[in-house]
């Protein structure tokens, strides 16, 4: 039988988890591996100008590799961590390399300004929630590495011990019109599931312990079952409620440190107006408000807004408008000193990006959860005026692949 192996040299990671070496005058993606590294790899999908492989043999392992902590962790199991085999220090300097590769690759900005990624205090066990998904058998899993699969999971190390502790407690075997369960933890320790099923249809459930329950139907409208309908999140000394389905930071810690770098490329003097646009429940908004003349506030999930408009209850000076980004920002009249934004995955559309060139906002806070959308609307803002002056990335997700940054644009 041929051997179909190679050696192999891994010089840079690619977004997504994967290093990269080059074979054959080509590009070869190895999960599970680092930089620095040697190995004997096997292609597992070739695709012509680039290939994917799979680590035989580790020849020469990088100092950052260490032994994984889960043991669901690992190639054909969960996909929801990718970096369990090497340490903190080197997941940090991995993210930011991948922060500037994205931003030269894809934003063409061939020496951006990036620091060093701020740590998390906790690499593990800081998730305040998680989403499961339910299998035939009534086990709560993962999603593969296939993202196709679903992986039972008998434990989690990243995710708070609370809700590890309630996810031993909870049996579905008997309720399969289930299929997705959120377990979600406050700041006072307060803990929900949220339930999703298969036909928007309460199950019956018998309850022993002390739990909020919460049923999300397939609009992502919360239907309270049993106890409270939200949490309350603590950041910086305020209460944040935020409703069964909304969306709020897993990193309680680091979202802080995401308040405080937005308020530092702000830079507020008291008298500005600020437009926070993808304002969820009202994180943001609260702190620039304290620090501004006024600050318009756009979201468009009808139940963040409920909460933001409980958050926001103290201050006079917001103006909180509940609609999509793309319907609300046209219609807008007045102009703004700043812009923050805090779009989802996928970016901002190039409308939105036109309405902000309109508005010719002397700065704008880019919040983004994704390096590629970032650095593809780095290059669109860069077309309308905007320099980038500088990005922190934030470990949000330590043993994942996951970054989120701040972004600091100027109008030139």
């Amino acid at each position: 039988m041929p051997d179909d192996t190679f050696e192999l040299t891994l010089n840079d990671m690619a977004h997504g988890g994967s290093a990269i070496g080059r074979h054959q005058r080509r590009a070869i993606f190895v999960p599970y591996t680092i930089p620095g590294e040697r190995i004997r790899a096997r292609i597992t999908d070739d695709r012509g100008r680039f290939a994917f492989a799979e680590a035989v043999e580790i020849l020469e392992p990088s100092p950052h590799r260490v032994t994984p902590r889960c043991p669901h962790f690992g190639p054909g199991l969960c996909g929801g961590c990718q970096f369990q085999h090497m340490d903190y220090a080197g997941q940090l300097i991995f993210k930011r390399d991948v922060v500037v590769d994205q931003l030269r690759r894809i934003g063409g900005i061939q020496t951006p300004v990036v620091h060093p990624t701020i740590p998390s205090p906790d690499e593990w066990a800081y998730r305040n929630h998680t989403t499961f998904h339910v299998d035939e058998a009534g086990n709560l899993c993962y999603v593969g590495t296939d993202n196709t699969s679903l992986i039972p999971i008998e434990v989690c190390y990243i995710i708070r011990p609370e809700l590890l502790d309630l996810f031993h407690e909870l049996d579905f075997e008997e309720t399969p019109e289930i299929n997705r369960v959120r377990l979600q933890i406050g700041s006072g320790g307060d803990l929900m599931v949220i339930l999703s099923t298969s036909d928007d249809e309460a199950p019956e459930l018998e309850v022993t312990m002390p739990v909020s329950i919460n049923l999300l139907l397939n609009d992502n409208e919360p239907v309270n079952l049993i106890g409270a309908s939200n949490v309350i999140y603590t950041v910086r000394g305020r209460e944040f409620r935020v409703t069964a389905g909304g969306f709020f930071q897993v990193n309680l810690p680091q979202a802080e440190v995401l308040v405080d770098r937005v308020l530092d490329k702000l830079a507020l003097q008291g008298t500005e107006t600020v437009l926070d646009l993808y304002a969820g429940v009202g994180l943001f908004t609260a702190f620039i408000a304290e620090r501004a003349s006024l600050v318009t506030s756009i979201e468009s999930y009808p139940p963040a807004v409920t909460d933001a408009d409980e958050n926001l209850a103290d201050l006079e000076n917001v103006d909180l408008i509940e609609g999509t980004v793309e319907d609300v920002l046209p219609e807008l009249a007045e102009t703004y000193d700043a812009v923050v934004v805090d779009p989802p995955r996928t970016g901002l559309e190039p409308g939105v990006i036109d309405v902000l060139e309109a508005l010719s906002t002397r700065t704008i806070v880019y919040v983004s959860c994704e390096p590629a959308t970032l650095a593809r609307d780095a290059k669109r803002l860069a077309a309308k005026g905007y320099q980038l002056v500088d990005v922190q990335p934030v470990d949000m997700f330590p043993q994942t692949f996951h970054i989120e940054c701040v972004a600091h644009f100027v109008r030139i």
